[in-house]
């Protein structure tokens, strides 16, 4: 027995060194060049090798036919080559530069194309390019992209704009839509809160810049951001990351992706981010402006056969920040007598005057600033083969809970000490297109569209405190001298519900034919149809109980009961025309005229009153906006590694929607208008050039000038409030003026960036990696920051400037970066304080941080 059983185990072992066959090989780039010490693995195996200096290979398998080489390098992408039969000469294997500019693909159009070829402006950055920058969420990409901006108080009062076009600029009124497109996996992400998620997974972030309603479902007047996210894959892998920086920034990712069915692969990620704040609150001892983030993305991918593929995703962000302040940035004179002069409502209260420090990032509010949200959701897409083309369907429904406490006298008097604009957003969207060859020399995309909302403000909540009367007594005489009768105004306040249901469908198309050689013509048409419903509900509360008619007067003038509903609808056909001429793999240029049309807004942060007390109702409308762009483009690939684009472009909108701040507190988030006409041109240039893996250089250069052509109706600026003007020989106070010929707020006339890397190979340790040096540079000139040109409320020009150094490898990175090297002391935003008394506050940009990132994959 013994005998056969050490037969049968020499007849195994036999058969085993039989069946073991040596492969061998060269790993080589593109141009032919050796790839040294590239990692070699048997697919599903633990079987692996490591490439010598030339690029040789040698690795012995028992694996059945046919079987997978995994080959990887560092600065190339990782490849799977498939053995389908073995052979005594040795194998070639080819690997593709990973940053290879002019091999950059995108999915803009609804399918895989070279970037190069597309005839859109477009920016594209890689996830790890963007990581590697710091900039893990959207508001860091700005620094990156001069065409962008990005301005936010909070999550909630964000202004995602492109070339200056898109969202309003301030407070945000949930009535309006935005009009750039934030895209993540296909799903259209219709809150603005969605911008200060922590990535997870990105592969690639593309900014398509102009009108792209007819590639898209949701209406995209001034652009789109298309965030790709990495799929789950079969093979077992992991990836783990962490950065450790000053003010206790921590940041720490993971990943971890695999098979757990035959043809069926999952993928958890998990995102958490937590820093101190900046800005110290001497009331309360404690800091503010930090960071406390908690992200989860959940991914199931489904690949029965070459034709399907199914993917199912799951995600919720989690914030819970050390509040966002503004501190108080000045105090300006005001038109107003000078018994309402911010100064003098100050020392009559008995106070003194506010300390004007900005930068020594001090507040003294007696109200604590928290904005907690989360936000998430789940989805499905679903793309299936059908002849030259992929019909694709995305079925999703998001969530966004918003939960904050903000003091919006910026101040320790306790004036306008409470705003709470609590929110609740559900979102259900639908998208089925087909994107293909129809013949030879025509392809394109056709879809519908359907995207539901339900956006509810749940008591929401504005209170005032016991010094407001002085912030509203107009004199000290008459009625107005009751104003001060010992708590008529303390802890009077407003809680509002509104609900906005909205309804938003669309049938979209878009070709390209190549009617003559290298001519390409791309027409695109859209149909939308929006409709919105709204329910407004404001009570008052609080302050003295009383039922002196004159008192009740005082308190009705600065807050009242509000209610009304309303509902409207309208439909729309916009298109666009481009032209392309593709002679050469090195040149496009092309040109395009767009109509494009963003839907009808809504006012719920409260209207105006009428001389009768009662809400305005003429403004609780907005006329959509209807706009016409003219764009001009050539894109080169002058020599290999070097690519130059040129973009030209001239905007029209008619109806500009824009966010107006009215002095009456009861508006407490402004409401909206609108501009006659407004006018954005700019030119756009952007170049980035690769020496091999050694040096990486990319700069862009955005210049942009946005005007009011027509804006008879636009609220006065801060320093003009109380202004007077002759009406029928008599001197009246008005609250509008004519900003024609002004410019639009957030638009900075030059915006720059630019960035190098530089990178020798060498080993840490057992790793054979590179070691690089790398920064990048960004500037923008001075901006408006408020609705109407303001002599006071404009941003000056900024330069930041980051950099890192480190090792890099296929496996593991550690570098030390830092943002704002040169610690400039910068706004990022402007804003009069509620009732316009003359004082203002600012958004601080972030001081110099620094620290180290490690990362390791597996």
């Amino acid at each position: 027995m013994k005998k056969s059983i050490l037969i049968l185990l020499s007849f195994l072992l036999t058969a085993s060194f039989a069946f073991a066959q040596s492969i061998t090989g060269t790993i080589k780039n593109t141009n032919g060049t050796p790839v040294p010490k590239a990692t070699v693995k048997i697919r599903g195996t633990k079987i692996s090798t490591i490439a010598d200096e030339k690029g040789f290979f040698s690795i012995n398998s028992n694996q059945e036919l046919p079987f997978f080489l995994q080959v990887s390098s560092i600065g190339y992408k990782a490849q799977d080559f498939q053995i389908l039969k073995l052979q005594e000469a040795p194998f070639e294997l080819v690997l593709v530069e990973s940053e290879l500019l002019d091999e950059i693909v995108v999915t803009s159009r609804r399918r895989v194309e070279v970037l190069q070829d597309v005839p859109i402006a477009i920016t594209v950055i890689g996830g790890q390019a963007a990581e590697n920058a710091g900039a893990f969420n959207v508001n860091r990409l700005k620094e990156l992209v001069p065409s962008v901006q990005l301005y936010a108080s909070n999550a909630r009062n964000t202004t995602l704009n492109i070339r200056g076009l898109g969202s309003t600029f301030g407070l945000t009124n949930d009535g309006i839509d935005p009009g750039v497109g934030f895209y993540v996996d296909g799903v259209y992400q219709a809150r603005p809160a969605a911008t200060s998620t922590d990535f997870l997974d990105i592969e690639r972030i593309e900014i398509l810049r102009g009108p792209q309603g007819t590639l898209f479902g949701k209406n995209t007047t001034a652009g789109a951001f298309n965030i790709t996210t990495t799929k789950p894959t079969q093979t077992p892998s992991a990836k783990v990351e962490l950065s450790f920086g000053n003010y206790n920034f921590i940041q720490a990712k993971t990943s971890v992706s695999g098979g757990v069915a035959k043809n069926l692969a999952a993928k958890l990620s998990i995102s958490g981010t937590q820093r101190d704040g900046t800005i110290w609150n001497t009331r309360e001892e404690r800091k503010y402006s930090g960071q406390n983030n908690l992200g989860f993305k959940g991914q199931l991918y489904y690949t029965p056969s070459d034709k399907l593929q199914v993917l199912l995703s799951s995600d919720i962000s989690i914030q819970h920040p050390a509040g966002y302040p503004l501190v108080i940035a000045g105090v300006t004179t005001t038109e107003r007598s000078a018994y309402r002069q911010y100064a003098n409502i100050i020392s009559g209260l008995g106070y003194q005057q506010p300390k004007i420090d900005p930068f020594s990032r001090e507040i003294s509010t007696n109200t604590p600033w928290k904005q907690n949200q989360s936000i998430g959701g789940i989805s499905v897409n679903v793309d299936y083969k059908i002849g030259n083309g992929t019909l694709t369907s995305t079925t999703a429904w998001r969530f966004w809970n918003w939960d904050p406490t903000n003091d919006r006298d910026f101040s320790e008097f306790s004036a306008l000490t409470k705003s709470q604009g609590n929110s609740r957003h559900d979102q259900y969207s639908q998208e089925v297109r087909y994107a293909g060859n129809i013949t030879e020399k025509i392809s394109g995309v056709i879809g519908v569209f359907a995207l539901a909302q339900n956006l509810k403000g749940l008591s929401q909540t504005e209170e005032v405190g016991k010094d407001q009367w002085r912030f509203v007594q107009t004199s000290a005489t008459g009625a107005q001298a009751l104003y001060s009768t010992p708590g008529l105004l303390d802890g009077f306040g407003i809680k509002t519900n509104s609900t906005i249901k909205s309804l938003s469908a669309a049938v979209f198309a878009q070709a390209d034919w190549e009617f003559i050689e290298h001519l390409h013509v791309l027409p695109g048409l859209r149909f939308t149809y929006d409709k919105k419903d709204v329910d407004y509900d404001r009570v008052t509360y609080g302050g003295l109980q009383t039922s002196d008619a004159a008192l009740l007067a005082l308190k009705a003038a600065v807050y009242s009961n509000q209610k009304f509903a309303t509902s409207t609808n309208n439909n729309n056909l916009s298109g666009n025309l481009t032209l392309s001429y593709r002679p050469t793999t090195k040149l496009n240029v092309y040109g395009n005229y767009s109509t494009a049309y963003k839907p009808v807004g809504v006012n719920v942060g409260g209207l105006p009153t009428t001389s009768t007390g009662e809400a305005d109702l003429s403004l609780a409308v907005v006329k959509p906006e209807y706009v016409q762009h003219y764009e001009l483009g050539v894109k080169t690939k002058p020599f290999k590694g070097f690519l130059l684009n040129v973009t030209g472009f001239n905007t029209d909108i008619k109806d500009y929607q824009t966010n107006v701040q009215s002095p009456q507190l009861g508006v407490n988030r402004g409401y909206l208008a609108n501009a006659e006409k407004v006018n954005v041109k700019g030119l756009e240039v952007d170049g980035s050039f690769q020496l091999e893996k050694f040096l990486t250089l990319n700069a862009a250069v955005a210049y942009l000038d946005g005007k009011y052509v027509k804006f008879t109706n636009a609220p006065l600026p801060l320093e003009e409030t109380g202004h007077t003007e002759l009406i029928n020989n008599v001197a009246t106070q008005v609250a509008f003026k004519d900003a024609s010929g002004g410019r639009i707020p957030g638009i900075s006339k030059w915006n720059v960036s630019g960035g190098a890397e530089f990178s020798i190979p060498g080993g840490l340790a057992v790793q054979n990696g590179r070691y690089f040096i790398a920064g990048d540079a960004s500037y923008r000139s001075e901006y408006s920051s408020n609705p109407t040109p303001s002599k006071v409320l404009n941003v000056d020009g900024y330069a930041l400037l980051n950099a890192r150094i480190g090792f890099k490898s296929e496996k593991f990175s550690a570098f030390a970066w830092s943002r704002n090297l040169g610690n400039t002391k910068y706004y990022e935003q402007l804003q009069a304080a509620a009732g316009n008394s003359g004082l203002y506050a600012g958004v601080l940009g972030d001081p110099r941080t620094y620290g180290v990132t490690l990362r390791y994959s597996f």
